[in-house]
């Protein structure tokens, strides 16, 4: 598994270690977390909680506008996390290569960014137009995922860009105002079941759990067991601790 460390520029994550504001802090995160484990970044200047408040292109293009191109000159893979397209087009062009297109390349304009860079993708599914406003589904969501993915994956075949997406089933965003116990159920039943998600052939991403919590680490060692492609992490040493005990290896 290949792993992304987060680096969020914005103010209010939940994951207080992984906020990193100015540049030296930057960097710090980034020793910290290839020291760890991590092969490249994930970085994010607008949150996308419900605690997080929503800011202007140019807001969060100013958070990162020094960090992308300190953290690219790192050699290492370097995504920027979004949905806005202007700031996404600024963050590739500043050295950024990769697009984790948090509105699910919904946006107008996000997939002819993608196209113009030609860069990795990460495509999460989302039914609505933003992380913050994915609704709850009804019956099977690994069907839903599916039938989704195959709506976006042939309007990115309009654009030659398929190749370049890696599927990423929105776990990490999960509907707004779940409780635990709802929003655990949900991810159990979508990692037990991922290998439905290779229909598409095409690689798998997913934002990893990070609280410790018995319930979180069962989350993660499913995700770890089915050998999925890429991880979002904010404690690698977690995940390269588990990899090993379950003797998983991370890179094939």
């Amino acid at each position: 598994m290949f792993l992304y460390g987060v680096i969020n520029v914005s103010p209010d994550s939940l994951n207080s270690d992984s906020i990193a504001t100015d540049v030296p802090m930057a960097l710090a995160r980034a020793s910290k977390l290839v020291a760890n484990g991590c092969d490249g970044f994930d970085v994010g200047a607008q949150g996308s909680t419900d605690i997080a408040s929503i800011v202007p292109p140019e807001k969060e293009w100013g958070r990162a506008h020094e960090i992308i191109p300190a953290l690219a000159a790192l050699g290492k893979p370097l995504s920027i996390d979004t949905w806005k397209p202007w700031v996404a087009r600024q963050a590739l062009a500043a050295g950024a290569t990769v697009l984790n297109a948090a509105d699910g390349l919904q946006a107008e304009g996000m997939m002819e960014v993608a196209a113009e860079f030609g860069c990795p993708v990460v495509l999460p599914y989302l039914n609505g137009p933003d992380p913050r406003s994915l609704k709850h589904v009804d019956g099977d969501p690994l069907e839903a995922m599916i039938e989704w993915f195959d709506i976006k994956l042939r309007e990115a075949d309009a654009f030659g860009i398929r190749k370049n997406m890696i599927l990423d089933p929105g776990t990490g965003f999960a509907p707004l105002a779940w409780e635990w116990a709802s929003r655990y159920h949900f991810q159990k039943h979508v990692y037990s079941g991922l290998d439905r998600l290779r229909v598409f052939d095409l690689p798998l991403y997913i934002a990893l759990p990070w609280k410790v919590t018995d319930q979180h680490m069962e989350l993660l060692e499913i995700v770890i067991k089915q050998r999925v492609d890429y991880g979002r992490c904010h404690y690698p040493e977690t995940v390269v601790a588990t990899s090993d005990r379950l003797g998983v290896p991370r890179h094939t």
